[in-house]
């Protein structure tokens, strides 16, 4: 593992270009990363990449020109374009497996560093469950850590407020510069004058709905713990506990009463295992149960950077291809399954995977999974 760097600006104009790109997803970003050294490298090979998994028409590269305006847009916001590789983006998020390649970042980003909980909830809450929102993060936000939130209405909100005086991260599904709701403009105002606002999007992308369930893994990346305060059965709030999950991160929910269908989702939590909330007390004794150091400890870091692999000869590229396309279905498969069943090397099976996605023959699936897409895509 290569230690934490500084970009420089080619190098990062290279990043957001090749993460603009066609195609090419957070996983995909560092598989490229890996398998040709650098953003700039990949830029070139991408055409090559795509041509040979079988597109037909040219793959859509961001322009340059377009990066620079974008790198314009977001310096006139007084926000920070982050990358993975470097000292400022959060080791929690970087741990993840499809961390965003850039972060960026409004406000105080000092506040990345601290340790963070997340705490969300339903936007159509009761009164308490806004003010129990609120008080906990308060108390959360005395006892030393960063309150997260996806600044939505009902719990978000209150959350947010809660923690304006302590550190408040507001991780959002558009672009910097556009508020969602509208009604939160002011409270957006408030997080980017004492807090931090956090996005993935570029400047003036108004939030669609495929958008939030990527803004809610950044939600729980960033955090130690998600807390759970009111969510009805399919809310996104649940979605951003199993993605805590997922990433090894710690689930807490508070209880409520089974005649409200908001407290379902938080009850049901509780029964498959996460811990119960009364206070900020039974979060910070969960974390803290393995000693004090679990409050300012990060997690294990990612691995930043690799040498290049060596590229496989062609006669094994076109047998291997003939292999994963056999396997491949319109069924989820993970990577590692397929690397077992082909007997292909892991570098083998990644570049052809990569040919395959970026020729769009290829989906990227959460949990590791890939499938092929339909014909008719």
């Amino acid at each position: 593992m290569t230690e934490r760097r500084l970009l420089s600006d080619s190098e990062r104009l290279d990043w957001l270009r090749l993460s603009r790109s066609e195609n090419v997803g957070p996983i995909t970003f560092f598989a490229l990363l890996q398998r040709l050294g650098s953003a700039g490298a990949a830029l070139d090979a991408l055409p090559e990449l795509a041509r040979r998994g079988g597109r037909r028409g040219p793959i859509r590269i961001a322009a340059r020109s377009s990066a620079e305006r974008e790198m314009d847009a977001i310096a006139r916001l007084g926000g920070q374009l982050i990358a993975r590789d470097e000292p400022s983006y959060p080791v929690p998020l970087a741990a993840i497996a499809d961390a965003p390649p850039l972060i960026i970042v409004r406000g105080d980003i000092r506040l990345l560093a601290r340790p963070t909980i997340a705490l969300v909830g339903a936007r159509n809450a009761s009164a308490n469950g806004v003010r129990f929102a609120a008080t906990l993060a308060a108390e959360l936000g005395s006892a030393g850590f960063v309150i997260a939130s996806g600044l939505a209405r009902g719990i978000d909100a209150g959350a947010h407020r809660g923690a304006l005086a302590t550190g408040t991260i507001a991780v959002v599904a558009g672009g910097p510069d556009v508020v969602y709701p509208p009604e939160h403009a002011a409270l957006s105002d408030e997080i980017v004058a004492g807090g931090a606002l956090i996005t993935e999007m570029p400047p003036g992308v108004e939030p669609q709905a495929r958008h939030f369930p990527r803004r809610n893994r950044i939600i729980s990346g960033l955090s130690r713990g998600v807390v759970v305060v009111e969510a009805a059965p399919q809310s996104g709030s649940l979605i951003t506990a199993r993605l805590a999950l997922e990433q090894g991160r710690e689930v807490f929910a508070v209880p409520g009463s089974p005649l409200d269908p908001r407290a379902r989702g938080p009850n049901n939590l509780i029964r498959q295992g996460a811990t119960l909330v009364e206070s900020a007390a039974d979060v910070i004794d969960a974390l803290t149960h393995d000693g004090p150091s679990r409050l300012t400890e990060p997690t294990d870091e990612a691995g930043y950077r690799a040498p290049a692999m060596e590229p496989p000869d062609e006669a094994a590229l076109r047998a291997g291809r003939a292999v994963l396309l056999g396997l491949l279905g319109p069924t989820p498969v993970s990577t590692d399954e397929l690397i077992r069943q082909s007997r292909l090397t892991p570098a083998l099976t990644v570049t052809i995977l990569l040919e395959l996605e970026l020729a769009s023959r290829l989906d990227r699936l959460p949990g590791g999974m890939v499938a092929l897409r339909a014909a008719s895509d």
